[in-house]
């Protein structure tokens, strides 16, 4: 029996954090969305599956909703024909959508997770991941996240939040991997 190959997950690629940027929010890893270009180029080269996931915003100023001009993908991170695309409207990929059902009817059980933001829609979705029994592998250079406000007044840098973020992560829900560490397990196939 073959096992099939990792899943690509590419969570929320999306011009509203390019918005975001725009209008003065600060966040790490700038060359995330070139790692997520070399993730998707390594995946399709070697057959392995990708699906693209994409908020949807519910709430009347979201800059995410399909009305506005956040909402649509980075050109360089944009889907290709046969890949499907999730939209989801909450943190997680998994709530409110088929992902799990897709991945389990094609036998998938190890999961590599990008995206934006680490924090938020990443962190969720590899948590899920993670409790639902997949294989789940977040890539930490082909993700990021912004500078925060804590609820006490503090700030927190993006970088803060990024190592804080994998730190919780790593080894309860999933793997911590690095671009490189992907792009090697495909060719040792």
């Amino acid at each position: 029996m073959t096992i099939p190959l990792p899943a690509l997950i590419v969570v929320d690629v999306q011009r509203a954090f390019d918005e975001w940027e725009a209008a003065g929010k600060r966040r790490n890893n700038p060359d995330a969305v070139a790692r997520i270009v070399d993730l998707l180029k390594a995946s399709r080269a070697s057959g392995a599956p990708i699906v693209h996931i994409r908020h949807e915003g519910t709430k009347p100023n979201s800059t995410f909703l399909p009305s506005r001009s956040g909402y649509a993908v980075k050109d360089e991170a944009r889907e290709e024909a046969g890949e499907p695309v999730i939209v989801k409207r909450v943190n997680s990929a998994f709530i409110g959508t088929d992902l799990e059902t897709r991945l389990r009817a094609a036998g998938i059980t190890t999961l590599v997770i990008c995206g934006a933001t680490t924090n938020h829609c990443v962190e969720t979705t590899t948590r899920m991941a993670g409790n639902l029994g997949f294989d789940a592998r977040l890539v930490r250079d082909a993700t990021w996240t912004f500078d925060r406000i804590g609820p006490d007044g503090d700030a927190h840098s993006a970088e803060a939040i990024h190592a804080m973020t994998l730190s919780n992560l790593n080894g309860e829900f999933a793997r911590i991997v690095t671009t490189d560490d992907v792009i090697a397990s495909f060719a040792a196939k």
